[in-house]
């Protein structure tokens, strides 16, 4: 294979990844939802919340997983896990919002949630396509660098015990 197509070899492959691992999230979170949409009767008011958030969290888990690991696996995230996870956990309830504003704005004009979510699911591909590729799970994740200050100077010590602890006499 030419070296100028191996890049755009891997992106393709790194969205098909994003696909399938988006399906997964999809089809959990949906098959939940009309479980307790339809199967409970959880259709209404703060039932439907529950409902949406539950089948959310679930597929969340599931998502956050396989695009950690498998489809945006790389290197220079090793060691950043608190701040990908972060950055993970604000989309998520950004698009969680989003999400429930969408089903409730169709089911408004008669799009039951088991159409409504096919409708969403649609502008959340490509709209967390771009937020977990350039901000949540980046080819390079910047190093912090660590601002020094007395207090840190005193709470650290180089052999790596916090200077809080009682020193053993």
């Amino acid at each position: 294979m030419p070296r100028k197509n191996k890049p755009r070899r891997k992106l393709i492959v790194q969205f098909v990844e994003y696909m399938v691992s988006g399906g997964v999230y999809f089809w959990v979170g949906y098959a939940i939802l009309n479980y307790l949409y339809y199967g409970l009767g959880w259709k209404t008011g703060i039932l439907f919340w529950w409902a949406t958030i539950i089948s959310n969290v679930i597929g969340w888990a599931i998502n956050f997983v396989m695009q950690r690991f498998w489809v945006f696996n790389n290197r220079s995230l090793k060691g950043h896990q608190t701040q990908v996870t972060s950055r993970y956990a604000i989309i998520t309830l950004v698009d969680f919002v989003l999400n429930y504003f969408i089903l409730l704005g169709l089911k408004s004009v008669g799009i039951t949630p088991a159409i409504g979510q096919f409708a969403s699911s649609a502008f959340f591909t490509a709209w967390n396509w771009v937020w977990y590729k350039y901000w949540v799970f980046p080819e390079h994740m910047k190093k912090h660098r660590t601002i020094v200050t007395p207090a840190r100077l005193v709470a650290h010590r180089a052999h790596g015990h916090s200077g809080y602890h009682k020193a053993a006499v």
